[in-house]
């Protein structure tokens, strides 16, 4: 079964209130049907996730058997290949979505591996596995979202120049940390850096320990000045904002979270937008927020959410406060910078026709994704085989896939699995098709040819 490609049922949760973010996608293509199969459906207004992958909360199924991904490869090791198969315990190294966002999901991070195994043995309700989750967030539609602490300048300026969180967290707490920084904003030195991190930590606890009551008065006060000063709020915004995105911003959430604490924390992360195709990453432990968008989404095979915001869920703030790395710095460190992908033949018509394959690859070894755009009718793009499993989506348009002899329909929304060392050819039907691969392999592939 080396090779062999598995169509897989897109297993996702419709009506569910379990996950925040699985609740009815209004993103890419309608309702699509698969032999039979909903691959997905568009519901409530709310947004949705759709998982690809072997962990246990939504494992994806095999179409026509209703297997689960899971069984699959863990009775067929060759599907993952050995290496693989032994470093991750038979399980998909890597977790793959599809995320639409329509209502701001929770402020967050994700724990690293100690502290994962940690949570999962002290609460495995709320922390479901004990694995780490640092993940990769590629822009299919304009995408907004808050993504790790801003540079401290601009902290120090936003503390100022809004009263209401001053306020809310206290002259002391606020001038504190303007005298602890002041000078070093930008200083490399360690010793600095420890300064500095402490410093964050502790004006940024001092908001996350606020009473409710007191956060949602300050909120009126916020809410109340960005109406009314548009372009002049938040000192006319700052370095990487202007004032009045900034009150269009926190007016916005607060249709969605009225008087919620994410409100100020805003103040304290960068904001930020990603283009089509543009990408960022995240580590273990830093904190985000995504906003608004469709994006492609791929993260160490995990759920574990630390939440202190933006949702009803539970949240538990004490971790949060203490895991975060505390590293500040402008969004455009956070930015990936994607290459063409080496392992890949495309033939004339995709050559005359501009068409590409572009590889995101991250620091770690669990994942790597490839974005297949072929502009043509004809086009074809044919992968080198590696030593890893992928899991393919068509986004857009629609094609064939094959993997050996065998040929399958791709259109949009439909979903396969490929097994490690198996070649495989994406061709185009239209003149408009978009894949994405998601990969894992640990002989060199992942990255550009030496």
């Amino acid at each position: 079964m080396i090779g062999v490609s598995l169509v897989l049922s897109t297993i996702y949760i419709v009506y569910s209130t379990e996950k925040e973010h699985r609740q009815g996608w209004e993103g890419i293509s309608g309702c699509k049907v698969c032999g039979g199969h909903t691959v997905w459906r568009i519901f409530n207004p709310r947004g949705q996730a759709l998982w690809m992958g072997t962990h246990p909360s939504l494992p994806s199924k095999d179409l026509e058997t209703q297997r689960t991904l899971l069984d699959l490869v863990q009775d067929n090791q060759a599907l993952m290949s050995t290496e693989i198969g032994q470093r991750y315990g038979g399980k998909l190294p890597f977790l793959f979505k599809v995320l639409s966002i329509r209502k701001a999901l929770s402020i967050q991070a994700h724990p690293n591996k100690k502290l994962a195994e940690e949570l999962h043995s002290k609460d495995p309700k709320n922390y479901p596995d004990d694995n780490h989750k640092p993940e990769m967030t590629i822009a299919i539609t304009p995408f907004d979202g808050l993504c790790g602490f801003r540079p401290l300048t601009e902290i120090s300026h936003y503390l100022s120049a809004v009263p209401s969180l001053r306020r809310l967290i206290g002259d002391s707490a606020a001038e504190n940390f303007e005298k602890a920084v002041k000078g070093q904003e930008t200083s490399n030195d360690e010793q600095d850096l420890v300064k500095n991190k402490n410093a964050l930590q502790t004006v940024f606890s001092a908001l996350m320990k606020c009473k409710k009551s007191d956060v949602s008065a300050a909120a009126k006060d916020l809410v109340a000045a960005a109406k009314e000063e548009g372009e002049t709020f938040a000192g006319n915004g700052g370095p990487s904002n202007g004032g009045q995105e900034l009150a269009d911003l926190v007016v916005r959430l607060n249709s969605q979270f009225e008087g919620d604490i994410g409100l100020f924390v805003l103040f304290y992360l960068n904001y930020v937008k990603l283009e089509v195709g543009e990408a960022m990453f995240l580590k273990a432990d830093d904190i985000h927020a995504y906003l608004s968008g469709d994006i492609m989404e791929c993260m160490a095979s995990s759920d574990n959410v630390v939440r202190a915001g933006f949702t009803p869920k539970f949240q538990d703030i004490p971790t949060l406060t203490t895991m975060l790395t505390y590293s500040y710095a402008p969004i455009s460190e956070q930015k990936m910078s994607p290459v063409d992908y080496p392992y890949v033949t495309l033939n004339s018509i995709a050559y005359s026709s501009a068409s590409s394959t572009t590889l995101y690859d991250p620091p770690i070894e669990e994942f790597s994704v490839v974005k297949t755009d072929l502009k043509k009718q004809g086009a074809k793009a044919t992968f080198e085989a590696i030593e890893g499993p992928s899991i393919v989506i068509c986004t857009k348009g629609q094609g064939k896939i094959s993997v050996g002899p065998k040929v399958e329909d791709m259109k949009e929304g439909f979903v396969y699995f490929v097994g490690a060392t198996a070649e495989l050819v994406l061709e185009s039907g239209c003149d408009d098709f978009t894949a994405f691969k998601a990969f894992c392999d640990l002989t060199g592939k992942e990255g550009s040819k030496s």
